[in-house]
This record gives structure tokens, C-alpha cells and sequence, in this order.
């Protein structure tokens, strides 16, 4: 094969490298004139190869090609200028006149002598990373204006004090525990203490002590040596040690079985860890965050959990209030997490309705904001678009039908008065029908009867029927 059948076939095999790749390519002459460009760039802008190559490579609107004209210098572009671009975002016009976000990379293409040959340029479009990043920023503007507090959503006066707290809390080095119901957000919390804290530079370790084996717990927490137990073929690090200058968190501290807890309280007293299987002693330098959901009084007395420990982790207790207790705030919560799942699944759900906010707003939520989250997540999965309604909601969202007062079949009422009372509004009720006051109150006729007569009630010309 001779040097021109080679040459030929680079050219080739180097278009066909050119046109596979996903970004977009220009060449340019040092006038700036379009040379080539791949078949991805013709997608991104819209304009086909031939109305591009020969003319200006100012028929590419890019902002940011506006923005670094040099006056003067025959509108010299800051490729030419400078030899070299990275990374530079801008936003160019299709032909269409729509506007795509590019991530732009440019070098100078020059001879062993040094002589500029031209320019080569690659575009990335990253319209759609663009438009997340726009989301996020307005979540993120969402979640941090004055309804919220690093990302924790409220407006409720207990949830403004909680909030005040937690800012006060951050700037101790002392042991904090947080108490709160399952699903309340205990490790938001901990988490905002971190964040603002002077330890915020330093590691956030969380561990969530129910989740753990016990025989595998003190591994997790302490770390372990080569051979300190069946399968332990090398060392390890613990939870504790990886926490070193920062903050670890200790989630359902109350379920940790009392031999974990006993080396817990030296830790706390001593700030130093010991590996299993190993006696050697190791400081860390941590501030302890814990979480229950559990009455650890009541643990202590049956004994469950040590007292000396507890003392240990009381020192600043924070209490989150259930959701039936910040009932104000859930109209803000559906709103957030609205937003969220939209953004998850794409699907046109604007809001939800009156009258499906209003069985949220009267249910008693025990599983709080965590339930809430399960809730809206359900409406998703039966909302296709519009607006949330009662139907999209789950059963146990709807309120219990309440059941017809009845008098006690069996021995005479206790309240006597309560119960006359009951017999007189059933009967004026049944329009003095002896068989529909009997079905009001739920027995036979022949109990009515007895009912009646046990409390001299006559009525003149009541129903036989």
C-alpha cells in the first residue's frame, strides 16, 4: 500500500472516529471560516454541514463567543487570543432559534514551527443537566427560605423554637440526644447540628444501631484487628475511629445491648477506643449524637439500658414534636414533597385538592412526616396528572365511620338519664315506629319493649309497625 492509500485511509478511519463521537466538532481555518464539522454538531444546532462549512464560524451563536470579541482586532476570538478554552459553558442559538447549554473546549491547531493551522472546538450539550440544576437550586432555595432550616421544612411555633435550638445546640461539644417518634426526621437533626457546627469540616459518621447484628456491632463501632475473630482476615477501622474530628451519630441508641453500651460509656468518659481483639487504646476526638424513639426512664427500670450511660447522653436532650402536633405545617410539607416526586417522575401533578388536603390536615399521622412521604408517593402512583385527589389517597387516610350509640343489651345502663335520653331522640326519630326505632338503636323490638316499659315511656299512638 502506497503513502497515498494510507493517507486516505486515516482520513477515513479518523471521520468515522469524528462522527461516532457524541460531541459536537468544529474545525476552523485562523480566519475563523468553518472547515468540517461531525454529525453530532449538526444535531446539536440544527443547521446541516453544507449551510456551515465555508461561512463564519459566527454563525454558531454562542454568547460566550460575543461576550470575548476583541475590539480592534478584526473581532479576533479568544481561541486566537489565548490558544486554549476549558470547560466554558454558553448557550447557542439553533437555526430553529432555540437555545441549547453547551460545555465548550477549544485549542489552537499549529505546525512543529509554530505556525497556526487553525482551531478545533468540542460541544457538549448539557441543556438537560441544566434544567436539574435549575430544579435543585429552586428546591434547595425552597427548602432554605424562612418556612425551613437546613432542609428541615416548618413554620409551626414548636418547629421555630426547635429550630432556634438546634442553632444554640451546634456551637457544643457536647453530647446531644435527640428524642422524637419514628419518622419525625431525628437524623435531619442530627445532621443540621453537624452543618453548623464547628465540626463541620470534619467526617459525619452515622450508624443506626437497630440495623446491626450484635455480633457485628462492637466490629462496626470499634473497628477490628487481623484475626480477632472467624473471618476477620484483615484490619479494619470502627464507625468511632472514622469520626475523628467530627461528629458521629448513634441512631435507636436505646436498642444497643448493654455490653456495647458499657464500652459506649468509655468512650464517652475516656475518648479513647480499644479494636476487638486488641488492647491497644486509641483517642478519638468526637462529639456523640444520639437518637430514640424509646422512653429510656422506663428502659433504665427494667433494666435495658444503664443509667450511668444515660447521664452520659442526656447532657442537651432535643424533643421533635410529632406531626399531629405541628398540624400547620403539612399543607407546607404536600407542597415540598409534590415538588420532589414531580421532579422524580416526571409526571404533571400540580397540587393537590381542597378536599384531599383536608382529610391529611385531620389525620392523626403516626407514622409522621415519614408517613406523609409514603402517602404522597401513593398519590403519585394513582394521580396521572391534574391534581391530587381523596381517591389518590390511601384507606387509612379516611376518617372512621362512627358507630351508632347503642344501649347495653345485656344489663341495665349505668347512666340511666343518658339512656332515656337515647330511647326518647330514637323514637322521635322513627316517627314513633316501634320496628325503625328499634333498627336506630340496633336491637329487637322485643328489647325496645322491655327498654320502654323499664323506663315507663308511653307514647300515645306510636306505630305498631
Amino acid at each position: 500500500m502506497g503513502s497515498d492509500d494510507r493517507v486516505g485511509t486515516y482520513d477515513k478511519f479518523w471521520e468515522k472516529v469524528i462522527n461516532t463521537m457524541m460531541e459536537g466538532v468544529v474545525v476552523v481555518d485562523p480566519k475563523g471560516t468553518i472547515l468540517s464539522v461531525n454529525q453530532a454538531m449538526e444535531e446539536i444546532i440544527g443547521y446541516p454541514a453544507q449551510e456551515l462549512i465555508g461561512n463564519s464560524c459566527a454563525i454558531i451563536r454562542s454568547d460566550a463567543c460575543f461576550e470575548n470579541l476583541t475590539p480592534g482586532l478584526g473581532k479576533q476570538c479568544e481561541l486566537f487570543r489565548i490558544g486554549l478554552i476549558r470547560r466554558r459553558k454558553c448557550i447557542v442559538a439553533k437555526k430553529d432559534g432555540s437555545l441549547v447549554h453547551l460545555l465548550k473546549n477549544a485549542a489552537l491547531l499549529k505546525r512543529k514551527n509554530g505556525e497556526i493551522l487553525g482551531g478545533v472546538a468540542t460541544f457538549t450539550d448539557i441543556s438537560e443537566v441544566v434544567a436539574k440544576e435549575r430544579v435543585i437550586s429552586r428546591l434547595r432555595r425552597e427548602l432554605n427560605r424562612e418556612d425551613g432550616f437546613q432542609g428541615i421544612l416548618g413554620k409551626s411555633p414548636v418547629m421555630v423554637k426547635l429550630f432556634a435550638l438546634i442553632s444554640s445546640v451546634a456551637q457544643s461539644e457536647a453530647p446531644v440526644i435527640i428524642y422524637g417518634e419514628s419518622g419525625t426526621g431525628k437524623e435531619l437533626v442530627a445532621t443540621a447540628i453537624h452543618r453548623l457546627s464547628p465540626r463541620r469540616q470534619g467526617p459525619f459518621i452515622k450508624v443506626n444501631s437497630a440495623a446491626l447484628h450484635e455480633s457485628l456491632l462492637e466490629s462496626e463501632l470499634f473497628g477490628h484487628v487481623k484475626g480477632a475473630f472467624t473471618g476477620a482476615d484483615r484490619a479494619r477501622i470502627g464507625r468511632f475511629e472514622a469520626a475523628h474530628q467530627g461528629d458521629i451519630f448513634l441512631d435507636e441508641v436505646g436498642d444497643l445491648p448493654l455490653a456495647t453500651q458499657a464500652k459506649l460509656l468509655r468512650v464517652l468518659q475516656e475518648k479513647i477506643i480499644e479494636r476487638v481483639g486488641d488492647q491497644k487504646p486509641i483517642p478519638v476526638d468526637i462529639r456523640v449524637i444520639t437518637a430514640t424513639n424509646k422512653d429510656l426512664h422506663q428502659s433504665i427500670a427494667q433494666g435495658r439500658f444503664r443509667e450511668d450511660l444515660f447521664y452520659r447522653i442526656n447532657v442537651i436532650p432535643v424533643h421533635l414534636p410529632p406531626l399531629r402536633e405541628r398540624g400547620e405545617d403539612i399543607p407546607l410539607l404536600v407542597d415540598a414533597f409534590i415538588e420532589r416526586l414531580r421532579l422524580k417522575t416526571s409526571k404533571p401533578i400540580n397540587g393537590i385538592s381542597n378536599s384531599a388536603l383536608e382529610l391529611l390536615l385531620n389525620y392523626s399521622w403516626p407514622g409522621n412526616v415519614r408517613e406523609l412521604i409514603n402517602t404522597m408517593e401513593y398519590g403519585f402512583v394513582l394521580c396521572q396528572q391534574g391534581t391530587l385527589q381523596p381517591e389518590h389517597l390511601p384507606l387509612q387516610i379516611y376518617p372512621k365511620p362512627a358507630s351508632k350509640p347503642k344501649i347495653d343489651k345485656r344489663e341495665p345502663s349505668r347512666d340511666k338519664a343518658r339512656e332515656r335520653q337515647l330511647l326518647l331522640e330514637a323514637i322521635k326519630k322513627a316517627g314513633g315506629k316501634k320496628t325503625e326505632a328499634a333498627r336506630i338503636l340496633g336491637v329487637s323490638r322485643v328489647t325496645l319493649w322491655k327498654w320502654l316499659k323499664n323506663h315507663n315511656i308511653q307514647i300515645e299512638g306510636m306505630n305498631s309497625v
